[in-house]
């Protein structure tokens, strides 16, 4: 424990910090989540309004400087590009069945 003030004040203050830190980190984390589950079920339209809601989230932390500008661009990226690519494996399976079945 701390025995000097200044270093209690530290201490409160890194604890109160950290509180705020892992709101940031559970929000990130959840909508996160909630997108690719929803890209998973083939949900595209909610998954697209999602994915607004998670760049906002991201943005916000990246302001706050609760995570850098390169990490939220990345995590945007990776959610855009697993919900594109979902999109075309869904094409390419209705095109394969319509092969199989001219054959």
């Amino acid at each position: 424990m701390p025995i000097k003030h200044a270093a209690k004040k530290a201490l409160r203050k890194s604890k109160r910090q950290q509180k705020i830190n892992l709101v940031w980190k559970d929000k990130i984390k959840k909508i996160t989540k909630k997108v690719q589950e929803l890209i998973k079920n083939n949900k595209k339209e909610e998954a697209k309004k999602e994915l607004a809601t998670a760049y906002k989230i991201f943005d916000k932390a990246c302001k706050a400087g609760k995570i850098k500008k390169n990490t939220a661009s990345r995590k945007k990226s990776r959610l855009t590009n697993l919900l594109n690519k979902s999109g075309k494996e869904t094409k390419e399976v209705k095109k394969e069945t319509k092969k199989v079945v001219k054959k």
